[in-house]
């Protein structure tokens, strides 16, 4: 019958099979959103990019793909509305950024740079009295150098404000500006990461007056580290961990590439920024900063600390916002020691 004929036609269509995407049709791999900093301070996320570290060990299972950002409190906002997945930042913005969330939005994954910081002023500063009625600069308010400068100076007695009148001013700028109103002597000084630091006194013509590693134990402060928005570490455990371990390459070819491997970072600073970098400069400032996945976890806490003191932020309790569980496994294959957060 006619309409027999149709029932069984329909019934062997729905039973066929359905026909295979075309290839590369498919479900594409996640993303894997980076941010840094063209700065000496972000060289291991620097390397592992132009290196194609991170593309490496991610393969086929995410898409890698980076933005850059001219201090952390930029890189914290585009967190929040998960425009980025990782970020190597300073630990100021990653305490605001846990502060702001109720430690819900970001965790601590891993370290990268201590070092590589301080304050350089204009010849004829030779101490912080000299600074009263001076007008100073940072990357970006409540950045981590910003927060470093004001701490300073109100330990010396000096008082300053977020705007307004004080015994000096701070005027936030980026970094390559920074240089420019230190050369044309629109500024008395500034507390920069590195390179600037090294350009401000090789080709600045200034002096430093506040060597940032001198007001640590031992040297040793967390300058950079590495965040992660808690949602991706928890959705894409082995995403992050491949990250990490492209990170971990990255910092082992910093520490054994020599002249060749830093010329890269380098290149990579100059396309981004647009300086020109003499050797002399960049010479000096590769001796200020120390390569390392510890994210010197006490220095964070007292970055804290200073930061409340200079109305930047509230008093934060930082329990919950290291985990350095995948960190420590990729460790324990190298046949390295654990890090206590």
């Amino acid at each position: 019958m006619p309409g027999g004929r149709r029932l069984i036609a329909a019934i062997t269509l729905l039973a066929l099979p359905a026909c295979a995407p075309a290839s590369g049709s498919g479900p594409r791999p996640p993303k894997v959103r980076v941010g840094y900093s063209p700065n000496l301070t972000h060289a291991p996320a620097i390397a592992g990019i132009e290196r194609g570290l991170f593309a490496k060990e991610i393969g086929e299972r995410g898409r890698l793909d980076t933005r850059r950002f001219n201090a952390g409190p930029d890189a914290v906002q585009a967190l929040f509305s998960k425009a980025l997945d990782i970020a190597y930042m300073g630990p100021n913005p990653a305490i605001n950024a846990y502060a702001q969330s109720d430690g819900k939005a970001i965790r601590i994954i891993a370290g990268a740079v201590s070092g590589g910081a301080g304050l350089v002023v204009r010849p004829g500063i030779r101490s912080a009295d000299d600074l009263r009625g001076a007008t100073l600069s940072s990357p970006q308010l409540g950045n981590t150098q910003d927060v470093a400068l004001r701490t300073w100076l109100e330990s010396k007695g000096l008082r300053v404000t977020r705007s307004g009148p004080g015994d000096a001013s701070i005027r936030p700028m980026p970094n390559a500006q920074i240089f420019e109103a230190f050369r044309d002597r629109q500024i008395d000084g500034a507390w920069v990461p590195e390179p600037w630091l090294a350009r401000m006194l090789v080709e600045g013509g200034g002096t430093l007056l506040v060597d940032e590693a001198d007001l640590w134990p031992n040297g040793r402060f967390v300058t950079t580290h590495i965040v992660v928005r808690t949602a991706f570490l928890r959705n894409h455990p082995g995403l992050v961990a491949a990250f990490l371990r492209g990170h971990l390459a990255a910092i082992d070819y910093l520490r054994t590439g020599g002249e060749p491997a830093r010329a890269i970072v380098e290149a990579a600073i100059k396309r981004s920024t647009g300086a020109v970098l003499p050797a002399e400069v960049m010479h000096a400032a590769w001796g200020t900063i120390t390569l390392t996945p510890d994210p010197l976890p006490h220095s964070l806490r007292q970055d804290a600390a200073d930061a409340h003191e200079v109305g930047l932020l509230d008093r934060v309790r930082l329990e919950g916002i290291y985990d350095l569980t995948i960190l420590n496994r990729l460790l324990k294959e190298r046949g390295q020691e654990a890090i206590a957060a």
